[in-house]
């Protein structure tokens, strides 16, 4: 199979008109269609059950975007027998075969992409660039993966010996479980999962509860693709019921998961117990979360490290693991720096993510009232700048929030809050900087501005960082070029969006013969 190298997916200009009038076209559209009922799919077929969960508008938190029927126990051991028993026909699928429905999902993706942006707006409030930048990320992943499948289904380099024919090939592992986040709804959830189909593998699909509805459009995509029936199989439900079940489960070979430590960190426990009957040691795949820092020099230009640190900071209201919510600043240039930066976050505007306002609302009311905690006990930390508090309307919005003068160990410091809350710390020197960056239990993303070529050299060296940028932003890494993934707990640096990735749903089987 030949196939064109490997090129990112544009992001859409909203600024032409004809752009704009197409997706607000596509949220007309769709809006026609929020509150319908959805059912589960297992091998193909359609499943109802007694209960039901709903996703809702975070920027109209009365407006039910979609029903689903909600995954049981039961329906949970049906899922992963019914993949464990497509696994002997999948697995002996040609990898050119298995790329290619990757391929043509890339292409309806293409064709749906105002539509797919739709609903990732209206299920979790995110802008109009927010979430065409995800969908595109998602049609990255296809082709990107599909690609990278075929060139681990060609013939691998051995060291030649003497009397001997010997032969390296990767091997499918079994019955995946992908657990996606809600922060990046489509993207991370089709990274995960075609990663995983790709390679040979068969899938139990467990989106967010507050995102189900991109996990259906992706379903649905596959569908459309030609993906034969029980490769991949929909399970919305809770994490307690539906997500323990799975993880726990002997016929489960690995775990796909990208959200918060605390829920990581059960499941990474969780799976390594040996369960009765289970022949193997599951394998955990986890993105974690970050607390992300931008390290600003004295050295560095002012201007350009303001906007960097805004961007990176509340870019989708702050909630990205990647986002940034330290500014370490170099005292020479605290009070310009400070001075700038309340300036540009002011002139941040929030509101409904239907009218494309740069900064929508957060996820939810859990969520909302977590963020203000934090902003709580900013106040007792630090000196607050801008915002601190609940935004108008009848969304679950926040004002983007600057704390200053915070101690390096402070909470607000140290611990992942997920929503726009920024905390501002002051350095004596470029030293002091390095080791307030690497004085958390995350190492995600990060960034730094200086000009001085030997202090990035130094930065390269010490900082504990999985992506590590300078003199931009610390958010939007891109598929290809940007393999993605962080140290300590933001989880098990799988380098996601690069050519290591694929490895982590195959195992390698040597053969060798005498001659």
């Amino acid at each position: 199979m030949k196939v064109k190298p490997f090129r990112n997916e544009p992001i859409t200009d909203f600024s032409k008109k004809s752009n704009l009038e197409k997706q607000q076209k596509a949220l007309a559209k769709v809006r026609k269609q929020l509150g319908k009922t959805y059912e589960m799919v297992i091998g193909g077929k359609n499943v109802r059950s007694k209960g039901k969960i709903s996703s809702y508008c975070p920027f109209d938190k009365d407006l039910v975007v979609a029903k689903f029927y909600k995954g049981t126990t039961d329906l949970a051991n049906r899922a992963v027998e019914t993949a464990y028993k497509k696994f002997d026909e999948w697995k002996y699928v040609s990898p050119e075969k298995r790329a290619s429905y990757l391929f043509k999902a890339a292409e309806i993706a293409r064709k749906r992409r105002f539509e797919i942006n739709a609903w990732m707006i209206y299920e979790t409030g995110k802008n109009y660039t927010e979430a065409d930048a995800d969908t595109a990320e998602a049609i990255d992943f296809l082709e990107f993966y599909g690609r990278e499948m075929l060139r681990y289904a060609a013939k691998q380099p051995l060291t030649p010996v003497k009397g001997e024919k010997n032969e390296l090939v990767y091997i499918p592992l079994g019955v995946g479980v992908s657990i996606p986040p809600w922060n990046f709804p489509f993207a991370i959830l089709v990274g995960m999962t075609s990663a995983a189909i790709v390679t040979g593998n068969t899938v139990v699909l467990k989106p967010s509860s507050d995102s189900p509805m991109m996990g259906k459009v992706f379903y649905d995509i596959m569908k459309q693709a030609g993906l034969p029936d029980g490769v991949l199989n929909f399970l919305p439900g809770s994490g307690g019921e539906v997500g323990d079940t799975l993880v726990a489960h002997p016929k489960v070979r690995f775990i796909s998961f990208t959200g918060s430590m605390a829920v990581g960190t059960h499941i990474y426990e969780l799976a390594s117990k040996v369960q009765p009957g289970q022949i193997w040691l599951k394998r955990v795949v986890a993105e974690m979360g970050g607390k992300d820092c931008i390290i600003v020099d004295s050295e560095a230009d002012l201007d350009a490290a303001v906007q960097g640190v805004v961007v990176s900071a509340f870019g989708f209201q702050g909630q990205k693991c990647s986002a940034c919510s330290r500014a370490i600043v170099d005292k020479s240039l605290y009070s310009q720096f400070v001075k700038k930066l309340k300036a540009e976050v002011e002139k941040l505007e929030v509101g409904p993510a239907d009218q494309n306002y740069y900064m929508g609302p957060v996820i939810n009311e859990r969520a909302r009232k977590n963020i203000l905690k934090y902003i709580e006990i900013g106040k007792k930390e630090g000196k607050l700048l801008v915002g601190g508090k609940k935004a108008p309307g009848n969304g679950h919005y926040i004002q983007p929030t600057v704390f200053i003068d915070i101690k390096p160990n402070a909470r607000i410091a140290q611990e992942e809050i997920f929503g726009p809350v920024l905390a501002v710390i002051k350095s004596n020197n470029y030293e002091q900087s390095l080791k307030i960056a690497n004085n958390t239990i995350y190492g995600l993303t990060g960034s730094v501005y200086t000009k001085n070529k030997k202090k990035i050299a130094q930065a390269k060296k010490e900082l504990l960082i999985g992506n590590l940028y300078f003199n931009r932003k610390c958010t939007g890494a891109l598929v290809g070029g940007h393999p993605f993934g962080g140290f300590n707990m933001s989880g098990t640096d799988s380098k996601a969006r690069g050519r290591d990735y694929l490895l982590l749903f195959m195992q390698a089987k040597l053969m060798s013969e005498k001659v």
